[in-house]
């Protein structure tokens, strides 16, 4: 091999980890090892990893669980996964959420060392560098998992991509993943919010124009798709554009041309076309308020990020690196998250989604004492019994109610008095609802 790949192999099998070891060392490969899932992370720390092996069942992590938190700190790191013939559906499962390919035991080592030959070859999977961090986090819930699979078969792709979501939930993070993971990783990155631009003005960034076309046009401009030439354009909020912008658009995603205004010549640009609005563009369509021509040009596919309150089991992975990002860049202290004040986090209904998320724990940070970020730090004015299920169509109030006490109680162990304190209310109230509610706290004991 012209270069060193490094293998990190992790089983809880010391016979597995020796026989994959002797194998992929014999095809010239620099192997590392690890018995399960925490101590796979801390390799992953401190070495320069190209491609993960992994069992899928194994004590303390599991695989998925392993490639969650993998991909917090190294999102573009090939993963294979080794699974039992009755655990394929899992496997299955799990390229879905971002793993690149998977072996059924027993296997061929032979079979193996061409998997990573082959996926080590892909362009879209590099070296991976150790310590790049590209500011986004997946987290564990399905929703999630299932929209990383996606993502990672969509990037090889140069369809165009609408991505839906409402506002805060991190669809730039999303449109930026897109295309770091693409083959035109290395070309322009190029970002239209639709939304602030005047339409008299978009015409001209999006286009271009050419020196004398108009009123204080006293030179050539280049204009924003023509910029991202090779590359990729997000046009963020594309559900604002007029609708003389939306025949514009139109003609460039058909005939993938440009006119500069006022130029005679039309100019020929090849750019991924990635747009993203927290409208319903179905709705506007069906109103006669967009075209539906231009609506399916843009939703070749469609990914649909998840609003924060449907994946609460995201929010501590989220907290810990905005934590750590911020304390990064303003060259602070370690500082830390109690864990009440994480269970706590859990509750609220996050309208504004992962961006308040991210202000509430810059602000605690801010306004901390002694080192460890209290709810009343946050400066978040919410009650979380009425908040739990907030634009949940599912759910009541009585529904909502019940839910949180129930998810205080599992996460207090049944003990009133610190569910109470969880959920800001008094012992006497959570006495009283745990009644109306029929539930009786020694059934969440363990």
């Amino acid at each position: 091999m012209s270069e060193e790949r490094h293998i990190l192999i992790v089983d809880d099998d010391p016979s597995i980890l020796e026989v994959l070891d002797a194998r992929l060392c014999a095809a010239g490969f620099v192997v590392h090892e690890a018995g399960n899932g925490p101590a796979a992370l801390q390799i992953l720390k401190s070495r320069k990893i190209d491609i993960l092996v992994s069992d899928m069942k194994m004590p303390k992590m599991s695989g998925i669980e392993l490639l969650s938190h993998a991909r917090t700190s190294h999102p573009r790191l090939p993963v294979i996964f080794l699974t039992a013939y009755g655990t394929i559906p899992d496997a299955v499962h799990a390229v879905k959420a971002g793993a690149v390919d998977y072996l059924t035991k027993p296997f061929d080592g032979k079979d193996l060392v061409k998997k990573i030959q082959a996926i080590l070859s892909r362009p879209q999977y590099p070296v991976q560098e150790q310590g790049k961090d590209e500011g986004f986090v997946w987290g564990s819930s399905p929703t999630m998992l299932e929209l990383h699979g996606m993502l990672q078969k969509v990037a090889a792709s140069n369809a165009n991509v609408l991505i839906l979501g409402e506002s805060g939930v991190g669809k730039e993070c999303i449109a930026k993943q897109l295309h770091s993971a693409s083959g035109r990783q290395d070309a322009p990155y190029i970002v239209v919010d639709c939304g602030s631009t005047p339409p008299g003005i978009l015409e001209s960034e999006l286009f271009g124009h050419v020196k004398g076309s108009f009123t204080h046009a006293i030179q050539d401009k280049k204009g924003l798709i023509e910029a991202a030439h090779g590359g990729t354009l997000f046009l963020d909020e594309i559900g604002n554009i007029s609708a003389e912008m939306q025949s514009r658009l139109l003609r460039f995603l058909e005939e993938r041309t440009i006119r500069q205004v006022g130029a005679i010549k039309e100019k020929s640009v090849d750019c991924r076309v990635i747009a993203a609005t927290n409208a319903d563009l179905k709705a506007a369509v069906e109103a006669g308020k967009f075209r539906q021509d231009l609506y399916y040009r843009l939703k070749v596919v469609t990914l649909h990020i998840p609003p924060l309150r449907q994946r609460r089991e995201d929010i501590p992975a989220l907290a810990h690196l905005f934590i750590e990002s911020f304390l990064k860049e303003n060259a602070i202290p370690d500082i830390d998250l109690p864990e009440k004040t994480l269970q706590w986090l859990q509750t609220l209904s996050w309208p504004g989604n992962v961006r308040e998320l991210k202000n509430a724990l810059q602000t605690g940070i801010i306004l901390c004492h002694n080192n460890q970020i209290l709810r009343e730090d946050l400066q978040l004015d919410t009650n979380p019994l009425a908040d739990i299920f907030l634009g949940d169509d599912d759910f009541s109030m009585d529904q909502s109610e019940k839910e949180a006490i129930i998810r205080a109680l599992r996460q207090t162990k049944g003990i009133k008095k610190d569910a109470a304190e969880l959920l800001g209310i008094s012992r006497r109230a959570i006495q009283y609802k745990s009644k109306k509610y029929n539930l009786d706290s020694t059934d969440f004991k363990n």
